[in-house]
């Protein structure tokens, strides 16, 4: 069986590339935003028709959220069109999907865990290109799975561990926002997830949250990843109206698991537990 995992250098990407060798009952095909760049909508088609995929994982994305406000068309594209055109190349060829999305699919109005039927209100363009992609998936009627995860981080590529690394060696003092709530997901969690998924026997298409266990801020995240690694450093909470960025933020992002457990039978790690692992990695 082949699968084709789209986004290989990003976080998820790069994880399932390193995974993969543990699953040898499946040829896997891996391809980065050289060789199929999603924005280029024509192209699509003729890349699947080529690669021939029994299921695509596509991790691919344009992640850019402050960008984003500024190239709305180009998310768009990729976050939308592009997936709307693997959707549709799934259905007719019988193949099957994994489509990651996010968080910011919601309005963090919420002041309990986000459920998978939690209305969707996007306040930013990031999150609205990532809906229209969830929405165009749902039309399609392929047999697909959606998987919404937050707060992504690894040793690969940027993100908020070795960016909050990399600031605490810098400086002595660092402020780190302490009024958003969610759950921090190692990649490397979501990737092996991802993998049993396609490994059981249980395909059951629909929408699912996975992050790992646990509610904590961003604040309460660097003071872990300042802990774990000894470093000498104050960190100072201060709230989001401190530190204003084009695109908003969800306040509350909270996932709810239950659904991905259930389905799949999957083991969710606590996130201090994966967050150890990940820096013992870097």
């Amino acid at each position: 069986m082949k699968v084709l995992v789209t986004g290989v250098n990003g976080q998820v990407g790069s994880e399932l590339r390193d995974l993969s060798t543990s699953y040898q009952n499946f040829d896997f095909v891996f391809s980065s935003r050289v060789d199929f760049p999603l924005q280029d909508l024509d192209s699509i088609s003729v890349f699947l028709d080529c690669t021939k995929p029994d299921i695509i994982v596509n991790t691919a994305a344009y992640t850019a959220v402050d960008l984003a406000e500024d190239e709305p068309d180009i998310a768009e594209a990729i976050n939308h069109l592009a997936v709307k055109e693997i959707a549709d190349w799934c259905q007719k060829n019988d193949a099957k999907l994994i489509h990651i999305s996010t968080d910011y699919v919601f309005d963090g109005h919420a002041d309990r865990p986000l459920t998978e039927d939690t209305e969707k209100a996007p306040i930013n363009e990031y999150g609205k290109s990532k809906h229209l992609g969830e929405e165009a998936i749902l039309k399609s009627t392929a047999a697909a799975i959606i998987i919404r995860t937050a707060w992504v981080y690894s040793p690969y590529g940027r993100n908020f561990v070795k960016t909050m690394l990399r600031l605490m060696e810098e400086r002595d003092e660092i402020a780190v926002v302490n009024d958003q709530i969610g759950s921090p997901t190692y990649a490397r969690d979501l990737a092996f997830a991802i993998l049993e998924i396609i490994s059981s026997n249980k395909w059951k298409k629909g929408i699912y949250h996975y992050a790992n266990e646990g509610g904590i801020s961003w604040c309460d995240f660097a003071y872990a990843i300042r802990d774990i690694k000894q470093i000498d450093c104050k960190i100072v909470g201060i709230p989001t109206a401190s530190y204003p960025t084009p695109a908003k933020r969800p306040m509350y992002s909270l996932l709810d698991k239950r659904k991905v457990k259930q389905t799949f039978g999957l083991q969710v790690p606590e996130w201090r537990t994966s967050l150890a692992i990940c820096l013992n990695n870097l």
